[in-house]
């Protein structure tokens, strides 16, 4: 049975707005223009009590790999780290950011 996925703009109204605008500061339109359809398929289960990093696209077996590049936001709040591979957003990684961490454990146990 197929499940509807969980996404950014409904779990996290506020942070996706908030990502999407310093994606526009930094003059990344393209990458902010996929904000309001990013899907959460799970958060990394590193352990680390700081972490809230989660997936939009499966997580890589190893390194992405060719086409992969980091783009890094300052927030006003913790360090925010987008996983961009052939300028699709992978992975966003978030930290510092309790409630949000709360959060994606909650929906991805």
């Amino acid at each position: 049975m197929a499940t509807t996925p969980k996404l950014l703009i409904n779990l996290f109204p506020e942070f996706a707005a908030e990502l999407e605008q310093l994606l526009l500061e930094q003059g990344e339109s393209e990458l902010a223009r996929q904000v309001s359809t990013l899907p959460l398929i799970d958060r990394c289960h590193c352990g680390d009590d700081f972490c809230g990093m989660f997936y939009v696209l499966p997580k890589p077996n190893g390194a992405y790999g060719a086409g992969h590049r980091n783009v890094s936001l300052e927030p006003k709040v913790g360090t925010l780290i987008l996983d961009v591979v052939e300028e699709r957003i992978a992975a966003v990684e978030i930290l510092y950011r309790d409630t949000i961490r709360r959060r994606l454990i909650d929906e991805f146990p």
